[in-house]
């Protein structure tokens, strides 16, 4: 097949540097393999660019708002351009914390405990209610945007208002423990990475800055572990309605308890990036991932390609 295919990337979210890095390296492998691509930096013209570019299909690497919250995805659906990725609801549903969490509460998958902090008395009884430290964070970031550990009282008002900067707040049950992530692909898990951050945590430093953080793939689970791992991971994909590729982050506390966090439903593709270091462990090399991720591409409302 050679669709003429809308690479976008960039926009206007809080994202935006790590999209172009990512939207670059993938880029660079569609070309490697003469697919006929055009990088589009998606600015508020991009309905006149996608309608006059005779796109067949759209990869898209936008992260963060608009991007991943499913804006971009009902705007392709409109257009009926197939995309890459979850759809429109599940996208804006992963892309909302909390919304994610009640979900997997409701399937009975293990999550912290966490409540929206719409103010400052709604601080004051998380505080009351819930038991520190806490991660404080955005609702509708990702890359780990405006997030902050408070280990004491004192500390939650200044994180709560560091973090309202990006829009509604959640507070969250922080579990001490190991960082882990797990990529899904086509239906099925990819090997899991354990993350060793230099820093207090896996933050926006320690994923895109930090040349210090640990990256362990194999991860070191034992078998019945990492199949656990996996499964629950599968579990929490498949119950956010998402679908094609992502990423699933969570903890393992220190009793080895797994818990979910959140998915990523356009994770990075850069060179300090998850998902292509879990495939190379797989034994897939990162131009077969970008090929495998595009083949994916579809309309996830059912429409007619030819609509156009």
């Amino acid at each position: 097949m050679n669709d003429r295919v809308a690479l976008l990337m960039g926009g206007w979210s809080a994202e935006r540097e790590i999209s172009l890095k990512s939207g670059a390296a993938v880029l660079n492998a569609l070309q490697r393999n003469r697919v006929d691509v055009e990088a589009v930096d998606v600015d508020r013209n991009i309905v006149d660019r996608l309608r006059s570019g005779g796109f067949q299909r759209a990869f898209n690497m936008l992260h963060g708002r608009e991007g991943e919250d499913g804006t971009v995805q009902a705007l392709l659906e409109l257009l009926a351009i197939p995309y890459t990725g979850s759809g429109v609801a599940a996208c804006a549903i992963a892309m909302d914390k909390m919304r994610s969490k009640m979900l997997w509460q409701a399937a009975q998958l293990p999550t912290p405990k966490a409540g929206m902090a719409y103010n400052e008395t709604d601080c004051e009884q998380i505080l009351e209610t819930y038991t520190l430290p806490f991660a404080v964070k955005p609702v509708l970031e990702g890359s780990s945007v405006g997030i902050s550990k408070v280990t004491a009282a004192e500390q939650l008002l200044p994180a709560w208002h560091d973090a309202q900067r990006y829009g509604d707040v959640m507070i969250e049950e922080w579990i001490e423990g190991e960082e882990y992530t797990v990529a899904v692909l086509d239906g099925e898990a990819l090997p899991s990475i354990r993350l060793q951050p230099a820093r207090e945590f896996y933050d926006y430093v320690a994923k895109y800055d930090d040349n210090n953080t640990q990256y362990h793939c194999p991860s070191g689970l034992s078998v019945e572990q990492e199949q656990r791992t996996q499964d629950l991971c599968l579990d929490a994909f498949s119950v956010l309605g998402c679908s094609g590729w992502g990423r699933v982050d969570l903890m393992l506390d220190n009793d080895g308890e797994p818990w979910l966090i959140e998915v990523n439903t356009v994770p990075g593709m850069t060179d300090h990036s998850l998902v292509p270091m879990a495939a190379k462990t797989a034994g897939i090399e990162f131009d077969e991932l970008v090929l495998r991720i595009l083949a994916g591409a579809s309309l996830k409302a059912g429409g007619d390609t030819d609509a156009r």
